[in-house]
């Protein structure tokens, strides 16, 4: 076990994204089947657009911070489950409406 003190901060901030965006997944409906059920039975798209909404914040302001090589990687994940998102939704937000994009801009 790591003391928090010795953990750089873009550790943490990834570790975080990584949590929002399994989470956000599973919440869309992307989790894998297991003997138990299927990955698509855990989909809840109103808590889908909560994740991937804090996920865009988190994103979005710690890009400076984070430099572009972790930041296009949690870019390119949050657009993934952006995407996702508007998949799995019977009725797609407009562009700039979905979750995180008034964040992010319209994601296509």
């Amino acid at each position: 076990m790591r003391d928090i003190a010795d953990v750089p901060a873009v550790a943490v901030i990834q570790t975080a994204a990584v949590h929002l965006m399994s989470a956000a997944a599973v919440k869309c409906g992307l989790a894998e089947d297991t003997e138990e059920g299927r990955g698509a039975d855990l989909a809840d798209l109103d808590e889908a657009r909560k994740l991937i909404t804090a996920l865009a914040g988190l994103v979005t302001a710690a890009a400076p911070e984070i430099g572009s090589q972790h930041a296009r990687s949690l870019r390119d994940g949050l657009r993934s489950l952006q995407l996702a998102f508007r998949e799995a939704s019977a009725y797609p937000d407009a562009p700039g409406e979905g979750p995180g994009e008034q964040l992010t801009g319209p994601v296509s």
